[in-house]
């Protein structure tokens, strides 16, 4: 029997995260836009500066309300019928806010582009902000809010940011709003905050997809270049400041049979030089199942599913400042509280006496370089970075460059830089669960005061 000759692998392909090619429409909006062949899914972000410290107080929670009502309607058609229209071209259309300000999403068959994109236009040009929509969409969010507080990871990610920074800066609160300062937005309050904050000489269009044969330059013209207002600077943010004094906070939950785990501070964003070491030692920390904590907390002593460490830019300004959160997070069963934290400071401990190995850091680098052209397979996942890259105030060749670095980095330098992200004596810790069961074991750990809150 003849069998067809074993297909053989090609030469490989050399692979860097796509470059952007910059412009701009008489209206002052900035233009990203980024060929992809064979991508024939085009993803379209706008990134606006509208930041969640610029919400008036007493109303935070108005950018998610704003976000969420640009698919409610325009002065041309009604909510029913923008979302006909965005089906018709088979698009998707989606809306955020978050502490660097708000981004709009669009995803759409390349064939549809330029009906999707006109649609997107009038959405960001003339939004109704109807009052029974901006009505519904306060309901809507006032609902979810108690689901997210019976959410242990949500409910500790809201007790860290109370616990880390001041109660006078905006990222000690909930980024969408409370129920006391939700239910005071209406249409007014949202058509003010779009008037002050969403215009296009301070946004960014990011553009991404198989555009061969696509006039992009006319198609902007006749879709986004219709979008026009008065001018302004962008908007100043104040710096960062937090306490990561080494404290331990419960949020009581009695009865819970696990115990959901935060543990963080604040430390370098994506200016700071450190930053591809961070990342490097972060991985090997806690990147994935092959890491220290999940080596020791879920293999040898079987306490949990998985922990996972983690950095995430919380906010940059122009001058090249900004902060990032650092934390370590998962959940165990209710009775490992105690021992889990204990090996866990045990991991950290170790890793500042003996550092990582040279074994850790190959892996974590193969993983981190090696995924990166699956990674950003899609146009979605390339426009979203490079939005990323806008919103942090980043070169457009950034994350080409943290790639490079990444395998320039060496054992001692991702040692270096994981410890001093995460000091063993510099953590807060935040730990939802049966307080009556779990205070005492970790107040005998003597890793910082213990305070019990309600849950």
């Amino acid at each position: 029997m003849e069998f067809h000759p074993q297909p053989t692998a090609g030469p490989a392909t050399p692979w860097a995260f796509p470059a952007p090619e910059r412009g701009a429409l008489p209206g002052g909006l900035t233009v990203l836009s980024c060929h992809r062949p064979g991508q024939q899914v085009v993803a379209v972000e706008i990134c606006l500066d509208a930041p969640l410290n610029a919400e008036p107080a007493g109303l935070d929670g108005v950018a998610t309300i704003m976000a969420r009502a640009f698919t409610e309607g325009t002065d041309k058609r009604s909510a029913e019928e923008f979302a006909a229209e965005l089906e018709r071209c088979g698009a998707t259309f989606d809306a955020h806010a978050d502490h660097a300000g708000v981004r709009v999403s669009l995803e759409v068959p390349v064939s549809r582009l330029a009906k999707a994109l006109g649609l997107l236009a009038e959405a960001l040009r003339a939004p109704a902000f109807a009052d029974d929509e901006i009505d519904r969409l306060v309901r809507n969010r006032l609902d979810e809010i108690p689901h997210e507080a019976a959410n242990p990871a949500r409910r500790a990610a809201k007790q860290l940011s109370k616990e880390l920074f001041p109660a006078e800066s905006r990222m000690s609160r909930p980024r969408q709003g409370t129920e006391e300062t939700v239910a005071r937005i209406d249409s007014a309050a949202v058509r003010a905050f779009y008037e002050a904050h969403v215009r296009p000489s301070t946004a960014t269009a990011v553009i991404v997809g198989d555009l061969a044969g696509v006039d992009l330059p006319a198609l902007l013209a006749e879709t986004l270049g219709a979008w026009t207002a008065d001018t302004a600077e962008r908007s100043t943010v104040p710096p960062i400041t937090a306490d990561d004094t080494g404290r331990v906070v419960i949020v009581d939950r009695p009865g819970a049979v696990q115990t959901q785990l935060l543990i963080g501070r604040i430390g370098p964003d994506r200016h700071d030089r450190v930053w591809p070491a961070q990342v490097l030692g972060t991985y090997c920390l806690g990147g994935t199942l092959t890491s220290r904590l999940d080596r020791v907390l879920r293999e040898e002593k079987g306490y949990t599913y998985g922990v996972r460490s983690f950095g995430q830019v919380l906010r940059s300004s122009a001058d090249g400042t900004g902060a990032a959160m650092l934390a370590i997070s998962g959940s165990v069963d209710t009775e490992s509280t105690g021992p889990a934290l204990d090996d866990l400071w045990k991991v950290l401990r170790t890793l500042a006496a003996d550092g990582l190995t040279d074994a850790e850091r190959d892996v974590a680098v193969q993983n981190l370089v090696g995924v990166a052209p699956l990674k950003y397979e899609t146009a979605a996942s390339v426009a979203a970075t490079l939005a990323d890259q806008v919103e942090q105030y980043l070169p457009d060749d950034f994350q080409a460059q943290v790639y490079a670095r990444l395998v320039e980095t060496g054992t001692v330098e991702a040692t270096s830089a994981v410890v001093s992200a995460f000091p063993a004596d510099r953590l807060v810790t935040v730990l939802v669960g049966d307080a009556a069961q779990i205070a005492e074991p970790v107040k005998a750990l003597g890793i910082g005061e213990v305070t019990v809150v309600t849950g």
